[in-house]
């Protein structure tokens, strides 16, 4: 074909065309990637229709015009989500999702939306296609089929749902990759492919770190024990485990120690960990990648951040390769339990992107019991659905084991869950490390009693206000500190960082917190009080009694309040802290396996039509295959429902550093990272009272928008309280001087 009758998919400024890419190659090209990303889940066939089709309505001329400089608008999705639906039936309408929405992303199958819905996009007018496109593109003549696959009849159309995103993600991912290697070859600029080492160079640098544990305490005999033993099961097929160890159990290191080698012995490709707070996240991933020796930094891969994509934007040819979107090849990768699953529900390129690299691996779901109750079902299905059609194992990890097993009565459950750690009994008993009781109602005033006749003292209640008034009472004791998230990370580590020094120096330590003290801090106080809340709440709170087991259980005492002041249990909070009043009347030690599990069993029977409070799946187990709400189910799929906003705080020479740097830098994806220490997360109304005190600024607001928020009124930021804007048009006297 001469060039003058040639088909392209992108341009370039040389108006000869000669480097422009032809249709049928990138067509073919994608279709290959996509393939291959759908190939661990046995849906390759699928994907490979979707790539040859994905941009089919670019043989219509009025497409090759625009190519050529007409400033006309043409949709080159459409036609080939026609084609898949036309030819190959349901089959084929499931793959229209993916292809009809490869820019914009998932529509609806019928239910009006953001986008157009898919029924209404099939039935458009769309521009006429030149017939070349039906000798060029080898499309198949029989439906594509999945290799294998194991319906679940009652989850059916949940199943297909999930099938769906994940080959739109194969085909997302596909697509962006040749575009990105065409614009890359024409620019003379190569891609850099980021190499990995292998699993089994992992397996050898942790060996090398773990060599270096001695059993020579009966604490280190025991991780020692739980460590063999879970390795020893890495042989079992892959499928779905649990690994339920108390704190001090070594549980980090333990699972990525199974996780490597069941990898390794099933040929799985990655290793994912699921954590629920940003904070562990940052703290996992740095012991993994010291585990790692050499090799840590290049492997582990940390995926969270602040600063949200808006989702909107539909990037084209050239502007794709501006999002700079992680994709999840890493062999390592430590990410958020709302990263995770909010993709897995989502309808975005942007989410969706990386979900293709989850199936083939193992994915430790860190402190599982942490999953939000209104989407505990959904997550629930999401989990089962990965190990039963996406060669994934996934590992429930906790000291505090939800009841989601189908023999634990829990609709819906998961079956055939294998345990990894030895003898539980055993092992909690021996690692019992705290005295935890019910002390009735107390007081500020006793609160504020107990923390000064104790020289160290660890106070955790359950909001941010009441826990200023607490510190406020005791602020002139020696030891007093106070921490919340109103503080930024940095901060944070630096208040921490002092109050681990003096409890390791025997000084006076009296801190009153919030309950981000129990997201994986690391301290150890002899006694620790704890406002009411679930139970799974008290165990990580005393998680930082004796946490070293230097003292007796009988001296490490962990006390449990109601509070008699005017400071209610939060709403939310409320029926956790019925269910555990129960546990404490109905066991003598509410921390044992069976206290847990039937606190677990109470609550969610207390909870049991809100589980799924939104009913996605049941809207979705009564859709067809043409009516999938995909739009709707990532609009109503939320983990965090507050909108939060990031305000950068200039709070030491780092963060003013990497606040001038943004002012003026091309490529701001470092620096964004760089400030993420810096950051405090404030709910909409705050900002609002903040920005009309014109105490907050956008940075590069025309590029940005108000993505990057600056506390100009450095007044408002307190050392011992963080951020407060109460007041939001306060200024500190010796600031007001003229």
């Amino acid at each position: 074909m001469s060039q003058d009758n040639a088909f392209f998919a992108h341009s370039t400024e040389r108006e000869d065309q000669a480097d422009w890419q032809l249709l049928h190659e990138h067509l073919e090209s994608t279709a290959a990637l996509a393939e291959s990303n759908a190939a661990p889940f046995a849906c390759g066939s699928m994907a490979r229709v979707m790539g040859l089709l994905h941009d089919l309505g670019k043989y219509a001329p009025r497409f090759q015009k625009r190519l050529q400089g007409e400033s006309i608008k043409v949709d080159h999705a459409t036609r080939g989500a026609m084609v898949a639906s036309e030819r190959f039936g349901d089959i084929g309408t499931l793959l229209a999702y993916g292809i009809a929405g490869h820019h914009a992303g998932l529509a609806n199958g019928k239910d009006s939306g953001l986008r157009s819905p898919l029924a209404q996009r099939l039935d458009q007018e769309v521009p006429t296609l030149d017939p070349a496109w039906e000798t060029e593109v080898p499309v198949p003549t029989h439906p594509p089929q999945p290799e294998a696959f194991s319906l679940k009849p009652d989850q059916r159309f949940f199943q297909f749902s999930l099938m769906a995103r994940m080959l739109f993600s194969s085909l997302v991912d596909a697509d962006y990759r040749d575009t990105e290697a065409f614009y890359a070859k024409t620019t003379g600029v190569p891609v850099e492919r980021q190499g990995f080492p292998s699993l089994e160079t992992l397996r050898e640098e942790l060996e090398k770190t773990l060599s270096g544990f001695k059993p020579d305490t009966d604490v280190n005999e025991l991780r020692m024990e739980i460590l063999n033993h879970a390795r020893n099961e890495s042989e079992q097929p892959p499928g779905l485990f649990s690994m339920t160890v108390p704190t001090g159990g070594g549980k980090t290191l333990t699972s990525l120690a199974f996780a490597l080698d069941h990898a390794i012995r099933h040929g799985l490709r990655r290793v994912i960990f699921v954590i629920p707070f940003t904070s562990i996240v940052e703290q996992n991933a740095a012991v993994f990648r010291q585990a790692l020796g050499a090799y840590g930094e290049t492997a582990v891969l940390e995926h969270h951040s602040a600063y949200q994509d808006d989702g909107q934007k539909a990037p084209e040819a050239a502007e794709k390769l501006k999002k700079a979107m992680e994709n999840w090849e890493a062999p390592i990768v430590v990410t958020t339990s709302v990263q995770f699953f909010e993709s897995l529900f989502g309808d975005r390129p942007s989410q969706c992107r990386k979900l293709h690299n989850i199936s083939g691996s193992v994915v430790i779901l860190d402190e599982a019991q942490t999953l939000p109750l209104k989407l505990l079902r959904p997550c629930v299905a999401a989990v089962d659905e990965l190990a039963r059609n996406y060669r994934t194992s996934l590992v429930l990890c906790t000291a505090t084991q939800p009841a989601l097993r189908a023999n634990d009565e829990f609709r819906g459950g998961l079956e055939d869950v294998r345990e990894l750690a030895p003898d539980r009994e055993r092992i909690f008993h021996r690692l019992k490390r705290v005295t935890l009781h019910h002390v009735g109602e107390a007081y500020d005033s006793d609160i504020a009693a107990t923390l000064r006749d104790n020289d160290q003292t660890l106070c955790i209640v359950n909001n941010r206000r009441h826990a200023r008034c607490l510190y406020e009472q005791i602020a002139d004791d020696p030891g007093a500190f106070h921490l919340t998230t109103l503080m930024c990370a940095r901060h944070r580590s630096n208040v921490l960082a002092e109050i681990r020094a003096r409890l390791q120096d025997g000084l006076p330590c009296r801190l009153v917190s919030t309950s981000l003290i129990e997201a994986g801090v690391d301290v150890d106080f002899p006694l620790v009080l704890r406002a009411e809340t679930g139970l799974d709440s008290i165990a990580q709170a005393a998680g930082r009694c004796n946490r070293e087991g230097k003292r007796s259980p009988e001296t490490s005492e962990v006390r449990v309040f109601s509070v008699a002041d005017d400071w209610p249990t939060p709403p939310e909070l409320e029926q956790f802290a019925q269910a555990a009043r129960a546990i404490f009347r109905q066991f003598e030690d509410p921390l044992s396996l069976a206290a847990i599990n039937a606190y677990f069993r109470e609550l969610y029977w207390q909870k049991d039509k809100e589980l799924d409070a939104n009913d996605l799946l049941g809207r979705v187990n009564r859709s067809q295959i043409d009516s999938l709400p995909f739009e709707w189910i990532s609009e109503q799929f939320q983990m965090i429902e507050s909108t939060m906003i990031p305000v950068i705080i200039p709070y030491d020479d780092g963060a003013r550093k990497a606040i001038k740097d943004l002012e003026y830098a091309e490529r701001v994806g470092r620096i964004s990272r760089n400030l993420q220490p810096y950051l405090v997360q404030i709910p909409e109304q705050a900002y609002k009272a903040l920005k009309s005190a014109g105490a907050v600024q956008s940075i590069r607001p025309k590029e940005f928008g108000e993505q990057f928020l600056l506390l100009v009124n450095e007044d408002l930021y307190s050392p011992d309280y963080g951020l407060n804007w109460d007041n939001s048009v306060f200024i500190r006297a010796e600031n007001s001087i003229i």
